[in-house]
């Protein structure tokens, strides 16, 4: 059986059973997020328990590294502030490392999002510069990208990510193969599998398999119709909450197979409060996609396809038994300790 790596997000936030739960399957934990200031100071996150516990259980914590402000929001400006200041990307590169020795991490994820395309080739030189100071202190160096399916693809989101150069730059690349469907999106699956497809041939075109670890959704969403752009807001629910809901309505769940993922709609019955006082009833109707052991499969598959290195699961906030049945029917976790 194929030994694979399986690295799970998560918040400081996550209910203790939940996490132990998780942690016999993983090989590596990330925790989200540390953030930076215009000069390049660490801000710092309290994830002590999560790594005490993940060192407990042989797997390796990561510290996630975002370019979040001291108001916990991502900026875009920040990320180009800090890239084109060489003081404070050293400065930065040291209190990570110093970080790093201090809590016993095992190493850093970059997810730097909304990299402006000019600051693309700094991104990639701080990547590198990373490993390079890193690896010969025993840190390991990962980052994630932004599911990409050609060098020139448009949009804020992917110009300033350099597949083939952060597969050069870091140790570990993860794809983050999720979100088509989306908070503010029309409904559709959260990662179908076709789409993933895509991504995972451009990535493997770039970046040697072996480094590339693909992204797997916990959640799945639930949108009200009409869907009006701009204004419609899907609520994010856990894969159980899903099935429970189905099961609530009645309804049977169905199964797309080209983006081999589960679907279902219902309806449901809402008070409209009038402006004399009473309530009128409505009925809305509901569209929900989410994963279950048929949709795992799927992507299980992906990665033997393609050799890849691994997983990285968004998130580990809530439990999935049918997501760790599927990783540990097709491959062996790999243990970092």
């Amino acid at each position: 059986m194929d030994e694979i790596i399986v690295n799970g997000y998560v918040y400081p936030s996550v209910e203790p059973m939940v996490l132990n739960s998780w942690l016999s399957d993983l090989s590596l934990i990330a925790t989200f997020s540390y953030g930076m200031t215009p000069e390049g100071n660490l801000i710092p996150l309290d994830d002590q328990a999560l790594i005490e516990a993940a060192d407990q259980a042989g797997v390796g914590a990561m510290m996630v590294m975002t370019p979040m402000d001291q108001q916990g929001k991502f900026s875009e400006q920040l990320v180009s502030t800090v890239l084109e200041n060489p003081e404070a990307v050293n400065r930065l590169l040291q209190e990570i490392l110093n970080e790093m020795k201090t809590k016993n991490l095992f190493g850093v994820d970059f997810d730097f999002e909304y990299v402006p395309v000019q600051n693309r080739d700094q991104y990639t030189a701080l990547v590198s510069k990373a490993t390079q100071m890193y690896n010969p202190e025993g840190f390991l160096v990962t980052v994630a990208l932004a599911p990409k399916t050609s060098a020139d693809q448009p949009g804020l989101l992917y110009q300033g990510h350099d597949y083939a150069g952060m597969g050069q730059a870091a140790n570990f690349v993860l794809l983050m193969t999720y979100e088509w469907g989306y908070t503010y999106g029309p409904p559709m699956a959260v990662a179908p599998i076709n789409k993933v497809r895509e991504v995972i041939e451009y990535g493997v075109s770039e970046i040697p398999p072996e480094k590339i670890l693909m992204g797997i959704p916990n959640y799945g969403y639930d949108w009200r119709l009409p869907f009006v752009a701009q204004v419609s807001v899907a609520e994010k629910i856990t894969n159980k909450e899903a099935v429970r809901r189905a099961q609530a309505h009645g309804v049977e769940i169905q199964f797309d197979q080209i983006a081999q993922s589960p679907h279902y709609n219902y309806w449901q019955e809402r008070a409209i409060p009038m402006e004399d006082g009473t309530e009128e009833m409505a009925y809305d109707q509901h569209e929900v996609w989410f994963e279950d052991s048929r949709s795992y499969q799927a992507k299980m598959d992906l990665v033997k396809e393609y050799g890849l290195a691994g997983i990285s699961i968004w998130n580990i906030m809530s439990y999935d038994p049918n997501l760790v049945n599927e990783i540990n029917r097709n491959f062996s976790v790999l243990k970092v300790f």
